[in-house]
């Protein structure tokens, strides 16, 4: 399946549920991130490929010498591409990953969003902009003194989850899920004919069916 119709399926048909159950079935159980990566606003859906960057704590004694430096990070904005995401991990929770200007510069590259294992600032701005961005919420405290870009486009571990470049993922209200790459067309395949079914089971107990009955006749609840 090429890309643009991973894309159009994930944007327009799937979410994430139905993903999750699929990979579920694939045996791919350990494929969503923590449940308080949060959509910024509730309407805030992201899909596209990863574009993973390893954040870094400065330890204290360092801090103040390297409190104009943010380590790789104006690279690793720099470097996405159309319809990626900017998607870090490796802090500790206690300054913002992302904000507004950073919004600005992805848009400008069409990425496809951000999600941050942290919190984000500039919220309003942000929301303004109506750029797709996952995080546990909102923390004007800045990184600049406190952390770093030290890697990107690297392999990450975020809660259960593993996380490549280059691997797909799926954003929306119920939380973030990871497609292995190279796991895409099936889990996408599956997920579509689980919609569809899903379809028939809400229509059937519209009409009256009961759940026991939907769920032996088509399998699904």
């Amino acid at each position: 399946m090429d890309k643009e119709k991973v894309l159009q399926a994930l944007r327009t048909e799937l979410f994430t549920a139905v993903v999750g159950d699929v990979m579920d079935d694939m045996g791919l159980q350990e494929q969503f991130l923590p449940p308080h990566i949060r959509p910024l606003h509730p309407s805030m859906k992201v899909a596209g490929t990863a574009m993973t960057v390893l954040e870094s704590d400065l330890q204290r004694e360092t801090a103040e010498a390297n409190a104009k430096s943010f380590g790789l990070m104006f690279e690793a904005l720099d470097d996405l591409q159309q319809d990626e995401i900017y998607l870090c991990s490796g802090a500790s929770p206690t300054y913002a990953l992302w904000g507004e200007l950073m919004s600005t510069r992805a848009l400008h590259l069409h990425a496809a969003g951000a999600i941050l294992d942290g919190y984000v600032r500039d919220t309003e701005g942000i929301l303004e902009l109506n750029f797709p961005t996952f995080c546990y919420g909102s923390y004007a405290q800045d990184q600049a003194p406190r952390g770093r870009v030290v890697d990107y486009r690297c392999p990450l571990r975020i809660g259960q989850a593993a996380v490549r470049n280059g691997d797909w993922v799926l954003g929306d209200i119920d939380g973030v899920v990871i497609i292995p790459h190279e796991s895409v067309s099936e889990v996408i395949e599956r997920a579509l004919e689980k919609v569809h079914g899903e379809n028939l089971v809400r229509a059937a107990i519209k009409n009256g069916m009961s759940s026991a009955e939907a769920f032996k006749t088509f399998g699904i609840m």
